[in-house]
């Protein structure tokens, strides 16, 4: 979409946010006259978001702590180019995008070129006949759940996968989703109408959680899931990983989940996660060594 399309206003422009809208034109334009102060409170509050998009987009923790130290520098360099035509996360999520879309390193999924199909496949491969009754049961199904929809997401095409993230698991509205992406408004909904019709039928047809009558059962995958190797007892990566202060927990996100029982709901059904505290601080620390100064 060229500037000549762009809409007057940013794309989540309306009375309610016009306050927040020039206080966050008053922070960055503090941190771009070199207020650290400033700086640190744009990083506090781009951070978890920015690392839950890059945790959906690229499936892995570790991946997704460096795609996260890399937008952010990008974005904390280019406050300068900030003109407020967007909410400042809005604005940091056209940078993340467009970083994840076209990132280099491809996820195992994406480098074994994974199909949904085959996905669904592999889940009915040694499931077990009765639940899994051994030590950390429920830690355990959580951590099967989360890792298998973090997969599931893998299986789309790039563009699919981050227009269904936005739109159905940080439930930005198309116009707000579309400017993310540089697209028309038009344009999106057909890609996430497309996600929505991949996912949504793979679901019915394969997951419990989705639809009583599919096969798979989380708390029937715990044994093969760890060995082969997706779950580490000793070790969970998603079920045990920190939350934002005050976000959902595991618990409240199956809680909920649960109560709105569909298909984003299985996908959106994550806790809220925090970006990792000790690559923040090496973030900040970079910020503070001079090497990355703010554009003029």
């Amino acid at each position: 979409m060229s500037s000549a399309d762009a809409p007057a206003h940013g794309p989540d422009d309306d009375a309610a946010t016009a306050e927040v809208r020039r206080a966050e034109a008053a922070l960055v334009a503090r941190a771009v006259d070199g207020d650290p102060d400033a700086v640190a409170e744009i990083v506090r509050t781009l951070q978890d978001p920015l690392y839950r998009l890059a945790l959906r987009m690229v499936g892995r923790p570790a991946e997704a702590e460096d795609a996260t130290q890399e937008i952010l520098i990008r974005a904390i360099t280019r406050l300068a180019t900030f003109r407020g035509e967007a909410k400042l996360l809005t604005w940091a999520y056209r940078i993340g995008v467009n970083y994840l879309i076209n990132l280099s390193r491809r996820t195992p999924q994406e480098l074994r070129q994974l199909s949904l199909e085959e996905f669904g496949a592999g889940l009915t491969d040694g499931l077990a006949a009765e639940d899994y009754r051994g030590p950390q049961a429920a830690l355990l199904s959580s951590e099967v759940r989360l890792n298998c929809s973090q997969g599931m997401l893998q299986c789309l095409a790039r563009e699919e996968r981050v227009a269904f993230v936005l739109g159905q698991v940080f439930e930005l509205g198309s116009a707000e989703a579309a400017w993310i992406l540089d697209i028309t408004p038009a344009a999106y909904r057909k890609r996430l109408e497309r996600a929505k019709k991949r996912l949504g039928a793979f679901l019915s047809s394969a997951c419990g959680v989705a639809d009583p009558r599919a096969a798979c059962r989380c708390s029937r995958r715990v044994e093969k899931a760890v060995a082969l190797g997706r779950v580490d007892p000793a070790a969970p990566k998603y079920a045990t990983h920190p939350v934002s202060p005050g976000g959902r927990t595991v618990l409240e996100a199956e809680e909920q989940m649960i109560r709105l029982h569909d298909v984003a709901a299985v996908l959106r059904g994550h806790p809220d996660y925090a970006a990792p505290q000790e690559r923040m601080d090496a973030i900040a620390m970079l910020l503070r060594s001079g090497q990355f100064p703010l554009l003029t």
